[in-house]
């Protein structure tokens, strides 16, 4: 008789299986992870003050970048996308930094915290609802919101002003453990954020419902899934986290600026386009974005660490994301082929 195989269902064989698989269905963004510690040693290299403490800062500056990437990736998911996401940030910061200033307080602080996140909800809600019942495309009806959160953000906060809480400020800058550098508060609440709305999400049957109607809006509906309640949602979510980036922006500089930046909106979306999100929808996840967020931002500040142009450096990233939509639209034929 032959020995019978010893490897099928052994601990082992399965634990093997599983990193297989895991690598696999991540490749993208394990790519991504190795690109940015090359990049890491490179800025070391260019600039010998680049230490922990300036790693630290970094984190603190793409904190509410990697936020609007969060909530951009999400809406991009589902089929969809959203050109409002700097002037809701702008909206949420500037009433957060009025109120906190016109009623300080710790205790009417946090009222004032979970008063800017329903706001945030409240804005998704009205990207998805008109979405959903005008069927007018995203990129119009929240292009045209953009202007209306902006306005709204100029009538709560003509000029740059207000302030934050301490508790806020502190949530966000400087190390978690005093002394220790490596592990920088804003890097924390990034995590912590992100894990929270992504991870139950993924889990879910509104995380496969995101997938669906991004893959394919039409075989979605034929298989029972709720399509206009999915897209509504996707909304409501991505305006919850943008408020989570609106707080970000406030207790990173202290004051709320009505003026919406178009930056964060223009890097939400090459982030997630660098962070292997298609931008057909269905494919891709947020850890990757906010991976990108920070390769984008280290780019940008080499550039000025070796005295190039700032210019030069968003034609450097550009040129990135072209390189990796055309890599990407590669990998698609390839599929389909296959």
């Amino acid at each position: 008789m032959s020995a019978p195989a010893t490897t099928v269902g052994r601990p082992g064989g399965r634990a093997a299986d599983a990193i297989g698989t895991f690598g696999r269905d991540n490749a993208w963004t394990l790519g991504l992870l190795v690109f940015l510690a090359v990049l890491l040693g490179f800025t070391r290299f260019v600039n010998d003050h680049y230490t922990l403490v300036s790693l630290a800062s970094t984190a603190t500056s793409v904190l509410p970048l990697a936020l609007a990437a969060t909530a951009q990736a999400i809406v991009v998911m589902s089929g969809g996308i959203d050109l409002s996401i700097s002037a809701q940030m702008a909206l949420t910061s500037c009433v957060a930094a009025t109120l906190m200033h016109d009623n300080p307080g710790d205790g009417t602080a946090v009222v004032i915290v979970i008063g800017a996140l329903m706001l945030g909800l409240l804005l998704g809600a009205v990207n998805g609802g008109l979405v959903v019942l005008t069927r007018v495309p995203d990129i119009i009806v929240t292009l045209a919101t953009s202007f209306v959160w902006g306005g709204f953000a100029l009538l709560v906060r003509p000029a740059p002003g207000g302030s934050a809480a301490g508790w806020l400020k502190d949530l966000v800058v400087g190390p978690l453990i005093p002394g220790v550098d490596v592990l920088p508060k804003a890097a924390v609440v990034l995590v912590v954020i992100v894990a929270i709305i992504w991870i139950p999400l993924s889990r879910s049957r509104l995380g496969l419902s995101l997938y669906a109607i991004g893959s394919n809006r039409l075989a979605a509906f034929r298989s029972g899934v709720p399509v206009n309640r999915t897209k509504f949602l996707s909304y409501v979510i991505a305006g919850l986290v943008a408020a989570f980036a609106g707080l970000s922006l406030t207790a990173s500089t202290g004051i709320g600026t009505p003026v919406p930046e178009p930056t964060y909106t223009l890097i939400s979306i090459g982030a997630v386009v660098l962070g292997g999100v298609s931008l057909a929808g269905g494919v891709g996840g947020v850890f990757g974005p906010v991976i990108a967020v920070v390769v984008l931002q280290l780019i940008r500040d080499d550039m000025t660490f070796m005295r190039v142009d700032p210019n030069y450096g968003l034609v450097a990233q550009g040129f990135i994301l072209i390189g990796v939509l055309m890599v990407g639209s590669l990998i698609q034929m390839r599929r389909r082929r296959a």
